[in-house]
């Protein structure tokens, strides 16, 4: 099972357009089940997930822990991706200070 990890520090009022940009699996290549985890490091701050066509999850604010999500207790979101589909993780810090995103995504396909 494919898994991506990342750990994004985003400076105050700064955003990140993708998180997981230039991953190897930020397209599927074939059907998928993509399960995601989100943690930041403080409040104050909102993701919103895409995949293909699909709004996952529309702006909202993350479990905060200072490490990555545990699996499976942090992975609250799962949606299917069609060959091709692009995942799109949104992070946005209007807050006054740096705020670390931490993301866990696995991939299981489908037959």
């Amino acid at each position: 099972m494919p898994v991506i990890t990342n750990s994004q520090s985003i400076a105050a009022a700064g955003s990140v357009p993708n998180l997981i940009a230039g991953s190897a699996f930020e397209f599927a290549r074939t059907p998928e089940l993509i399960s995601i985890g989100l943690t930041v490091s403080a409040t104050g701050v909102f993701v919103t997930i895409t995949n293909g066509s699909d709004l996952v999850a529309e702006e909202f604010t993350p479990f905060v822990s200072a490490g990555l999500p545990i699996i499976p207790d942090h992975m609250y979101f799962q949606d299917y991706a069609a060959v091709g589909d692009r995942l799109v993780i949104k992070a946005r810090n209007p807050s006054g200070g740096a705020v670390v995103f931490n993301t866990v995504v696995q991939i299981s396909p489908v037959a």
